[in-house]
Parts: structure tokens; sequence; C-alpha cells
């Protein structure tokens, strides 16, 4: 299953960016994906999915990152705790470092239990006004906010808003995948924070 978890959201990112127009590589079972926009995020440019389905060979690494190199950005590589064991030495000899460690929660398809917040909870084929939310919670380029626009309406993609009245303060997304429902691509807005609005955005 943690497999199946790490494939999910390796799906989302692809679908993700290359909605957008974005550059996407699927090679050796992985997706890799870049946003020129924001060249400096590792969140925007990675290497997802890699060792878990098939061999990676030095070639194929060769190639993940002429990819990235002609997208002129810093990119990252998960390496998930059931990648391929040797992975990890081998991006290291690379050159790679080890940075920052992504935690993923699972849970069963029970209902959750109910969320007590002043906020009005929606789902919306809106992308834009999410990715507004959203880029505005993580300081991201307008360019990269745009990326979000098209996934309204989206096969296996589902949208959703936190309302402060007339206002959305925060936002979410859901991205089915082979049985595994990843719930991923939120923020809620500075000012916003402290509400409940993450906690009602994953009940919802």
């Amino acid at each position: 299953m943690h497999e199946g978890i790490e494939l999910a959201e390796a799906a989302a990112f692809g679908d993700l960016c290359e909605s957008a127009g974005l550059p996407v590589l699927r090679i050796a079972g992985a997706v890799c994906y870049a946003s020129p926009a924001a060249p400096q995020s590792t969140m925007l440019n990675r290497v997802a999915g890699l060792g878990l389905t098939e061999p990676v060979s030095d070639a194929s690494l060769d190639e993940i990152d002429a990819f990235f190199r002609a997208a002129g950005v810093t990119y990252a590589v998960s390496v998930a705790p059931a990648a391929d064991p040797s992975l990890a030495s081998r991006l290291a000899a690379r050159g790679f470092a080890t940075g920052y460690a992504w935690m993923k929660f699972r849970r069963d398809v029970s209902p959750p239990e109910p969320v007590e917040t002043r906020l009005r909870i929606a789902e919306t084929d809106d992308g834009a006004v999410l990715g507004r939310v959203v880029g505005r919670a993580f300081g991201l380029p307008d360019e990269t906010v745009s990326m979000f626009s098209s996934l309204g309406g989206r096969p296996r993609w589902h949208l959703f808003l936190a309302w402060d009245g007339d206002e959305p303060v925060a936002g979410a997304t859901l991205f089915v995948h082979e049985g595994v429902g990843w719930l991923g691509g939120a923020g809620t807005l500075a000012e916003s924070r402290g509400f409940g609005a993450q906690n009602a955005l994953l009940a919802a």
C-alpha cells in the first residue's frame, strides 16, 4: 500500500503539470516534472516514484539529469522507503545531498469525524480561484499559480475551497489513482489560519 501512495502522488503531479503544458518526463517507472517559472523550488521540480516498479539504470539517471538541465531548474529526487535500496547511495555518488523529508499519512475510507469550523467548505470546478488561493498561501509566482486553472472538470481531480463569507481563504485537491485518493495541492491564506480550514478540507 505504501508503494500505491507514492505512485498516486507521482501520477498527480505528472497530470497537474501536463494539464498546464509544463515539461514532464516518464522514465523507469518514475514521473519527472519541471516548473521553469519556479526554478529553485524542489517541490515543483522533482522526480517521484523512482525505483519503485522498475530497475533504475545509470542511463536513466543521466536522462533525468538532462531533462532538468534543459528546463533550467534545480531538482530533487524523492527516495521512498520502498524504493530500490541502492538508489540513495547511487544518488549520493552523483553529488546529491539528503534534503527535506516529506511525510505522508494514510487512512481507510471510513467516514471522518465531523469538523467544527466557521468556514464553509464546497467542491468547485474553478481551478483558477483555487490556484490563486494556494499560490498566495505558498508565495508562488503567478506563472505557477496558473497551473491549477485547467484542473476544473479534469478526470480524476476534485477541487475544494474553504470560504469565509464571500472570500475563498483555503483550498485543497483530491486526485484518484488506481484505488488511492491522494490529498494535496492544499494551502490556507496566512490571515485565515487557525480556523480549522485544513481539517475541514481533509474531511470533505
